[in-house]
């Protein structure tokens, strides 16, 4: 009896055992295949978000605008504007372009580069004073080949730094055959930078942008159409904007011409175009050229277009030196889209025509 019972007994403890086991084995089942995968999903979950929030940080870094990167400083180089003198090359690559008259009805532009390494930039001309307030409210190195003699007394006197291609050698400024003098004198970035190292100019700048940048679009929804833009600086130059609506650009025509690139053949287009209406005046110097002057410290009309609408804006300058601030006629800045544009400076009494369908 005895052996019966502790036999009876060990089986007891044989019968629990095993269920314990069993217990322990479907416990270990259900971690691995239940509670273990979600655990690992949960785990991948939180990576795959911290690595979704590092993406979304990259976006956002990468969402800067385009245009104005960078501390490189600014180049701004006078680009000739005779009808001798076209195609020019590089304007597509400057973020900003003004144009404003000289003598004789002409204009003359000057393209203001940013981190740019371009072979080929021209045909270079010579300065006139009043280019040398956008090239300080750029805080940009001024280049030109020669000078006006109110040009040349004004750089001495704001210490502008300046390169000037009547006193630089053949390796910074160089004359092409397929154009004609005095139409046909090119640069390049590093020949300017190259310069401007050797007379130790800064070739860095933390300045703000003149114009205020979004990387959000503009699209001027309460703005007039703006489909074709014609503006006349003079009898002799009559400049027209025309929208390419496939790619949210303006192609630019002067004189009833399409403007190209001097090498690409492309067409100079711009994203944004700002006009401002300014008095210019003719100057009685020795030379008795009939070279202007410019009255632009003060507030004055103009327009913003982009995207294919404009808008009327005021345009206050408070001295040589000082940025431009573009507003709308509620008080506020414009914002710009990210993108290049052209500065057209024109007389007060220009008919400027923006046109629709």
């Amino acid at each position: 009896m005895k052996h019966s019972k502790e036999g009876k007994k060990s089986k007891k403890v044989i019968i629990i055992s095993i269920i314990i086991l069993l217990v322990a084995a479907i416990s270990a089942l259900l971690y691995f295949f239940y509670i273990y995968p979600n655990f690992i999903s949960k785990e991948t979950s939180v990576e795959e978000a911290e690595v979704q929030d590092n993406n979304l940080n990259v976006v956002v870094e990468e969402k800067k605008v385009q245009i104005f990167q960078g501390d490189d400083r600014p180049i701004a180089v006078m680009i000739d504007n005779h009808s001798d003198a076209w195609p020019q090359a590089g304007l597509n690559k400057a973020y900003i372009v003004y144009e404003i008259i000289v003598e004789g009805g002409e204009t003359r532009l000057m393209a203001v580069f940013k981190g740019q390494d371009l072979e080929k930039i021209g045909p270079v001309r010579s300065s006139r004073h009043y280019f040398l307030d956008y090239a300080m409210e750029n805080d940009a190195i001024y280049t030109h080949f020669g000078w006006s003699p109110q040009a040349e007394s004004d750089i001495s006197t704001y210490k502008i730094n300046n390169i000037n291609g009547l006193i630089e050698s053949s390796a910074t400024f160089w004359r092409v055959k397929d154009k004609v003098s005095p139409h046909n004198a090119v640069t390049s970035t590093k020949a300017l930078l190259d310069v401007a190292e050797k007379r130790k100019y800064a070739t860095t700048s933390n300045k703000k942008s003149v114009l205020n940048y979004t990387t959000d679009e503009v699209n001027l929804e309460n703005g007039e159409d703006a489909l074709t833009v014609t503006i006349p600086h003079s009898q002799l130059q009559t400049v027209k904007y025309i929208y390419d609506e496939e790619n949210k650009t303006y192609k630019r025509f002067a004189r009833n011409k399409a403007q190209t690139d001097w090498d690409t053949k492309e067409a100079v287009t711009t994203k944004n175009i700002i006009i401002e209406f300014c008095d210019n005046y003719t100057l009685t110097d020795s030379e008795n050229k009939g070279r202007q002057g410019l009255k632009n410290i003060g507030t004055f009309d103009g327009y913003y277009i982009t995207n294919g609408k404009a808008i009327k804006i005021k345009c206050t300058k408070e001295s040589r030196s000082e940025q431009t601030v573009y507003k709308d006629l509620d008080g506020k800045e414009i914002k710009v889209n990210d993108g290049n544009t052209f500065v057209n400076i024109c007389p007060i009494n220009a008919n400027v025509s923006i046109e629709g369908e």
